[in-house]
């Protein structure tokens, strides 16, 4: 006998033990020896341990009893089939048969066995296990006599349907048959139970099965007469429209029949029922369901004032509603009357039930906000008088949603909601501004916390959705935030309310507080001490923005708000100076009192001086002190008359060790304090100290952290228009650097206009020669190997030298000539010319042809030089010089295109570079000539001849798109594949993310141009594509509607295509080529990028049927679907797990194959596990 039977063998014999202690370490130690996986067991031993283990499920101890089920969970995974057999067997005549006492822990245990199957995995035998399982569940739920034991029977039931269910397809007509028994039953229990196990048969049964269920359901809807059987067949009816997916559109039109036919019934547990259903079909079905929207919703208008205890209008409904004496005698009276009819009236849950439905209508159809601000807007509205507080949080979620709909939708369906440009969603809504205010205020003062509550939240979502649309109704929210922050019993509530005050603030013009602030000011004075920190923290953001309100700097303001400085300052001032122990209240009231400095330093008086010193302290012995930092660049940033030299003096010192800190943020902060400094108090820096913070820059100054770099190279210019002479000091260590950053081709082109500030700023008369020289000569040098530097530092070195001498007007003429003269030279290395055209297009305007008439042939004999960089920049510089002389150089350059060369490119280039500099107006005479040459060149021309072609097309189509746009439409019917490509491609130039004055009449013909997804030749659909995805990327209005008719045309390429698979033969072997696989990548693509924007206008379970196709094609197509999956998982997870079997073998397989041991890189990253890394 081998070590482990041994050791497990005399395990067995402890478990047997009477000792409660023996038998939990007994099991406890098998659980241990079964996670590892050398263990293994010989048949004997294997047969007793799964007859030991089940009977422990039945222990006098709950300790031993919650073990044996996690090593019940182990040994399946260990034991063979027969011994599953056994354990299944044993646990489920243990839950039919035994004592009440264990029999929940059987069931327990059944439950987790069946969690380590599934029908991918299981072998014939297990199925046929879990086959006689099914049986023995079924028999026991039609003939067992106890309920107890139906009711484990039906717990399990589900478990087994939903992981095995596509393994028992033989016993699923039994199974089908007793649970519908089971509906008509009277215990409620059992019914719940098998509606929920028929949920789960529904999710994994065949068409068949489903059209049985379905039609005895229908049939029972329309033919029984209890009100209770009715409600339980909806019931399921909602389940299994929650798990069939796809196979219930069909019956979709008799359902919602029906459920209109059933509310009717005077029953209100029926109308929720039907309600609810309604809910659940509508955010599962939402494409099938869009004929029975209107329908739909006009049944929820009826029924969500229903209210038969009030009357329909619910009129008094709201305690909270300030009454007259005798109306408030009359209501008490009332009350009094009725108290027997609340306690009995269930109305409620049908208003409830209503709410829920309007807002799956209004997250599910956000196309049709217009629709609702017409009819569901003023509905809910009038609804917020609702007297249950549970119906009118619903009557608020569903407002919300509307709320945040039209604010998600504002910018992304511009084009489409705002062709009336008077009835556009924002519009309507701030027509209905008053009406949400009227039937807010009062519920602001009301005593239910959760009322007030739901009202904040639906004012900060107004406020967010359209900011500055409560201005005028300020004064009547006033009482009501002042109200909420008063009462101390409710900390949730004070923080809400400050939240929204601090929303209204930010949001709000400051003229609309100002009356108010001896009213609000006191409240938020009392939050500022509030002993939790959330609400103290809070109320200091709310300070902060309350202080811009007093004494805006940046207009004129009337305000007097001197009698409330003191209050303030005082205030911030105590939290300030104490030793708080919340981070984040210190950090907010430094914040504070910089702003409170900064708006109220000259009505500080004698405070002033020692609130600085306070300031300079933290910054000295602070442990963190970036919030100080930021604190003092507020305070210097003061534009009113005070002395803050007690800061000035005191700060710069401190700051200066901060560069050297490896905390990054902290340096930047630094920098920005530095630099306000500088610019508003410069003349009480000595040069002295402005020269130790310059020693200190050249170090930080590198390529390696860029955006530090930009802000010191900014630090740097106001520095030259302050202290011109203290950098002039510092200029041979400073300088090199900054070039160093200009010929790094990690420049980017958001630092380049930062650097050219600071040539401006810096260059004079004296100093104009020395750097220019030092700007260029690193390229002039002709030890120097320029021709390796990247194209982009010719273009960064020539944008600097632009602005050099733009800001010094008597230069232009001499760097212009010499830079010409530089350009034609045959001395001139390759390296000096591309820098002298880069230089020309820079200074195009200045570029005159009276004075340099040679230029233009220098220019074309240039493009036949022997380097390509010569030919690129030649080109570049052709076609902006020419956009500053369109008279001269159009003409030529055309005629020299037309003309076949080798440089047909480059001149094709020259003139898309000119088209889209030229003015449109001087462009427009040579539109009819440019446009007849780029269709006779886009006829023949190869793909790179197509692409620059096409970008000449829709930058000339932009002079006149009225005009031009239409012509194009009708070259889509030319003979010429390459025609049609190219004018497709074009069209994808003219989408910008941004709204353009073209975007309408693209609107008008886009469908035009993505008709060619259906187009015979495979490079036209492939550009098609292209164009697909850059609409649904930047432009996702003009392709909504128009995807019924799109998709299927998408769908289609992306599935292989034979004819476009061939051999190729290298020497002996045979290599087959796909030339269809990029097309198939692009139309998944384009399925990825539909996500972010048309996911309301898909049929996802056809969406995933071509999804889980891709999983078996070629390993980049894989790749492509494991991040779209990844993508649906987060974006629609419940309409991702119906279809999850069909897609997790495939996953399983890729997940579980090994990764090449190979250290080859290559290897590594491109194994599909890396897709998803491990988390934690």
């Amino acid at each position: 006998m081998n070590t482990p039977s041994f050791l497990i063998q005399s395990l067995l014999e402890k478990m047997e033990s009477a000792d409660k202690d023996l038998r939990f370490m007994a099991t406890y130690d098998l659980i241990m020896m079964l996670k590892k996986d050398y263990v293994i067991m010989d048949e004997n031993t294997t047969r007793k341990v799964a007859m030991m283990v089940p009977m422990l499920t039945q222990d006098q101890n709950a300790s031993v009893q919650t073990l044996a089920v996690t090593c019940l969970c182990l040994l399946v995974q260990k034991v063979k089939e027969t011994q599953v057999e056994v354990i299944v067997d044993t646990l489920c005549v243990s839950m039919l048969t035994g004592s009440n006492k264990f029999r929940d822990m059987s069931g327990i245990s059944l439950g987790k066995v069946i969690k380590e199957f599934s029908s991918l995995t299981v072998s014939p035998v297990i199925i046929q296990v879990f086959q006689r399982l099914t049986t023995q569940l079924v028999d026991a739920i039609e003939r067992h006599h106890d309920v107890s034991v139906q009711i484990e029977a039906l717990d399990i039931l589900p478990q087994v349907l939903s992981r095995l269910g596509k393994a028992l397809l033989d016993v699923q007509i039994p199974v089908l048959h007793c649970l519908i028994s089971v509906l008509t039953t009277p215990n409620s229990t059992l019914r719940k139970r098998a509606i929920n196990a028929l949920g789960c048969l529904v999710s994994s049964c065949n068409g068949d099965i489903l059209s049985l269920l379905m039609d005895h359901l229908l049939t029972g809807i329309r033919s029984h007469r209890s009100f209770s059987t009715i409600k339980t067949y909806i019931q399921c009816v909602t389940t299994i429209g929650k798990m069939a997916c796809c196979h219930i559109e069909k019956y979709l039109e008799q359902i919602i029949l029906l459920l209109g036919q059933v509310c009717s019934m005077e029953d209100e547990d029926l109308r929720e029922n039907c309600f609810y259903a309604y809910e659940v079909f509508t955010r599962r079905y939402s494409r099938e369901l869009d004929p029975f929207i209107p329908s739909i919703t006009k049944m929820c208008l009826q029924y969500l004032a229903y209210d038969p205890i009030y009357g329909n209008n619910s009129e008094g409904a709201t305690d909270d509603q300030p009454d007259s004496s005798d109306e408030a005698a009359e209501q008490e009276s009332d009350d009094q009357f009725s108290d027997d009819d609340d306690d009995d009236d269930m109305s409620w849950k049908v208003r409830g039930a209503v709410a829920k439905c309007l807002d799956a209508v209004i997250c599910t159809w956000p196309n049709q906000l217009l629709e609702f601000y017409h009819t569901l807007s003023p509905a809910l509205i009038d609804r917020f008088r609702e007297r249950e507080e549970n119906v009118l949080a619903k009557i608020f979620d569903a407002y919300i949603s509307l709320l945040k709909q039209t604010q998600y939708t504002k910018d992304r369906l511009q084009i489409v909601m705002a062709k009336d440009r008077e009835s556009t969603p924002l519009l309507m809504l701030q027509d209905q501004v008053p009406h949400i205010v009227n039937a807010l205020y009062q519920l602001l003062m009301s005593k239910n916390n959760k009322v007030r509550q739901g009202c904040v939240t639906l004012l900060i979502e107004l406020c967010n959705t359209l900011p500055g649309s409560l201005t005028e109704h300020v004064p009547v929210l006033v009482p009501g935030i002042a109200f909420s922050l008063a009462n101390k019993l409710h900390p949730s509530m004070r923080f809400d309310t400050l939240f929204f005050f601090h929303t209204l603030l930010t949001t709000h013009p400051c003229e609309a507080f100002q009356p108010h602030i001896a009213a609000l000011l006191p409240s938020v004075m009392v939050c500022l001490g509030d002993p939790l920190n959330k609400i103290s923290s809070e109320a200091l953001l709310v300070t902060q923005q309350l202080v811009m309100v007093l004494r805006p700097l940046g207009g004129a303001s009337h305000f007097d708000a001197r009698p409330h400085v003191r209050q303030i300052f005082t205030a911030i001032l105590d939290k300030l100076k104490a030793t708080h122990p919340d981070q984040k209240v210190q950090e907010q009231a430094l914040i504070c009192m910089g702003q409170v400095v900064c708006h109220f330093g000259d009505h500080l008086g004698d405070e002033l001086e020692p609130t600085l010193l306070i300031l300079v302290e933290k910054l000295k012995h602070e442990i963190s002190p970036l919030t100080t930092v930021k604190a003092v660049t507020l305070v210097a940033d003061c534009s009113l008359k005070v002395d803050l030299g007690p800061l000035v003096g005191e700060a710069l010192p401190i700051l200066v060790p901060f560069l050297q800190t490896n905390e990054w943020s902290l340096k930047t902060a630094t920098l920005t304090a530095l630099k306000t400094l500088m610019r508003r108090h410069s003349a009480g820096l000595t040069p002295a100290a402005v020269e130790v913070v310059l020693a200190q820059l050249p170090v930080l100054i590198s390529d390696r952290d860029m955006h530090i770099s930009e802000v010191i190279v900014s630090f740097l210019t106001t520095v030259a228009q302050c202290h011109l002479d203290s950098l002039t000091k510092v200029s041979d260590s400073l300088l090199p650097k900054i070039l160093e950053l200009i010929y790094s081709p990690l420049l980017h082109t958001g630092a380049l206009p930062t650097i050219t500030d600071f040539f401006r700023a810096w260059v004079g008369p004296g100093s104009y020669v020395e750097l220019m020289s030092q700007l260029i000569d690193p390229i002039y040098d002709s030890s120097a190997s320029a021709l390796e530097l990247p194209k982009q530092t010719y273009n960064s070195v020539a944008t600097c030298v632009a602005a050099l001498t733009s800001s010094c007007p008597r230069e232009v003429p001499g760097t212009v000539r010499r830079f010409v003269q530089d350009a034609q030279s045959p001395s001139s290395s390759p390296a000096v010319k591309v820098l002298a055209f880069f230089v020309l297009a820079e200074l195009r305007q200045d570029v005159r042809r009276e004075e340099h008439p040679e230029l233009k042939d220098v220019l074309l004999g240039a493009l036949s030089s022997p380097s390509q960089e010569v030919k690129e920049a030649a080109s570049y510089a052709l076609g902006f010089v020419g956009a500053a002389n369109l008279s001269d150089y159009l003409p030529r350059l055309l005629k020299e295109i037309i003309i076949p060369s080798r440089r047909q490119y480059l001149l094709l280039q020259s003139l898309k570079e000119l088209i889209g500099t030229a003015p449109a107006k001087t462009l427009r005479p040579y539109v009819e000539a440019i446009w007849a040459l780029l269709f006779i060149h886009c006829k023949d021309a190869a793909d790179w001849g197509q692409s620059v072609v096409a970008k000449c097309l829709a930058q000339l189509v932009l002079v006149d798109p009225g005009q031009l746009l239409p012509r194009l439409r009708v070259k889509l019917l030319s003979d010429s594949p390459n025609i049609r490509g190219t004018v497709v491609t074009s069209v994808k130039f003219l989408i910008f993310k941004s709204v353009q004055p073209i975007d309408d009449l693209l609107e008008d013909c886009i469908g035009d141009f993505l008709e060619t997804l259906q187009d015979s030749d495979f490079n036209v659909c492939q550009v098609a594509l292209a164009l697909f995805i850059i609409l649904a990327h930047n432009k996702p209005s003009l392709i909504r509607d128009r995807l019924d008719t799109l998709l299927p045309h998408v769908y289609i390429k992306t599935k292989v295509c034979r004819a476009l698979i061939r051999e190729v033969e290298m020497g002996p072997f045979k290599h087959r080529v796909d030339d269809g696989l990029d097309l198939r990548k692009t139309a998944f693509e384009c399925l990825y990028t539909l996500l972010d924007s048309c996911l309301d206008k898909l049929n996802i379970y056809e969406y995933l049927e071509h999804v889980e196709e891709g999983l078996n094609d070629h390993y980049d197509i894989k790749m492509l679907i494991f991040i779209l999956l990844n993508r649906l998982s987060k974006l629609c997870p419940l309409d991702l797990l119906p279809k999850i079997e069909g897609l997790l073998e495939p996953l399983r397989i890729i997940c579980t194959s090994e990764i090449p041991s190979s250290p080859i890189w290559h290897h590594l990253t491109s194994s599909p596990v890396q897709i998803f890394p491990p988390r934690g």
